[in-house]
């Protein structure tokens, strides 16, 4: 097998190992930079429909006038408003994630778990962001498991039941009493250590899901090498 070929496997394990148990770059989700952008979309498109209107209605119908062009600017701030504070897309209800079907499952948890954002400490937060982005790596994946295999259920009790069920009971806490020691560990050090650990199964998870993969691209380059490098010669 050449180096080239060697370099891209270690390359593609170094992005698995990094998955399972390193760090995973950037810490604001993908998904609440689309919602801003989903949102402002519809601004753009709500303005522009006021504006348009009242272009057609003023070279059509009469002159906007004085009284006419204030109405206008007035729509377009009440609609720039109501779609700014509008919610983008309906909250996931958590107990949807225990029968949602498992190939948007981690899409419609990573939603559920950025709505959560505003109650968690700020560690929390950092690993809860990564939580997602690791969901975001895992989901492609899904494609080809089995809705009823054990991976699916495996998934399903993690990031369906567990995972929100260790926030909700985090949320349950009164918030004066979450930094008090209790048996040696505050709810803070808890909720963050449980995180870690939900973290920490979805790259193992994502890693055995993506071991058939890099086992097919190790195939693939060596059969190639044998195949028109093998007696020394340049592929035609």
């Amino acid at each position: 097998m050449s180096a080239e070929t060697d370099a891209q496997i270690d390359r593609a394990r170094e992005v698995m190992a990094r998955i399972s148990g390193g760090r995973v770059e950037g810490s604001r989700p993908r998904r609440r930079q689309n919602t801003v952008g989903k949102r402002l979309k519809r601004i753009a498109a709500a303005d522009a429909a006021i504006l348009l209107a009242a272009i057609v209605y003023g070279a059509a119908v009469a002159p906007l006038g004085i009284l006419g062009v204030m109405l206008v600017v007035l729509l377009v701030f009440a609609a720039t408003v109501a779609l700014a504070v509008w919610p983008a897309e309906r909250p996931v209800r958590v107990e949807a994630l225990r029968t949602t079907d498992v190939k948007v499952l981690p899409g419609q948890t990573a939603r559920w778990l950025d709505g959560q954002r505003p109650m968690l400490p700020a560690p929390a937060v950092t690993v809860a962001d990564r939580i997602g982005q690791r969901l975001d790596i895992l989901s492609p994946q899904l494609a080809g498991v089995a809705s009823e295999g054990p991976e699916a259920a495996e998934l399903r009790k993690l990031v369906g039941e567990q995972l929100p069920a260790l926030v909700n009971d985090y949320g349950r806490v009164p918030a004066p009493l979450r930094t008090q020691a209790r048996n040696g560990r505050t709810p803070d050090s808890e909720l963050l250590e449980g995180l870690k650990l939900i973290e920490q199964e979805i790259g193992e998870l994502t890693e055995r899901l993506a071991a058939g993969d890099l086992d097919q691209l190790q195939t693939r380059g060596r059969y190639l090498e044998l195949k028109y490098r093998g007696d020394g010669t340049e592929p035609s």
